[in-house]
């Protein structure tokens, strides 16, 4: 399948998901999920609101805080702190596999990461102390190490 129909699908199965949880699929809403769906990185309400703005001029920052809330709420959509001070935003159901973030403090790059040993280890703790564990996430904040030749 070609990134397209892949986005599209992936497009799809969202609206599915916010019609089966109730939730009206307006085109505004449906600008904001795309956007945030193509995003590369975790932009706060300001910058999503910047880029919708380039698809659709008529989207006010208030629709953009409360499609965010709403999508919160329902799940869809999970709000991130990296330390910085502004919420950031992701899609948490379909398009994403689980995964993890390391946070440079100093550069403030986020990087995304899975690592099995650490899901595993997660699944241990939980089970040891007698929890089945439902949710779950994870922020590391560092800073990069000095490499050899430096």
């Amino acid at each position: 399948m070609d990134l397209v129909k892949r986005e599209q699908s992936a497009l799809e199965g969202l609206e599915a998901l916010c019609h089966a949880k109730g939730l009206r699929i307006t085109g505004q809403r449906r600008v904001i999920v795309q956007i945030l769906m193509d995003a590369d990185d975790h932009p706060d309400a300001d910058e999503l609101h910047s880029m919708v703005r380039k698809v659709d001029r008529s989207i006010s920052i208030a629709t953009v805080y409360r499609t965010l809330q709403v999508l919160e709420q329902m799940n869809i959509v999970a709000k991130r702190d990296f330390g910085d001070g502004r919420a950031r935003y992701e899609i948490s159901v379909g398009q994403r596999d689980h995964h993890h973030h390391m946070i440079d403090i100093e550069s403030g790059e986020v990087i995304e990461f899975y690592n099995q040993e650490l899901e595993d280890l997660k699944m241990r703790i939980a089970d040891e102390l007698g929890f089945d564990l439902v949710d779950h996430h994870l922020e590391l904040f560092g800073t990069r190490l000095a490499s050899a030749g430096d």
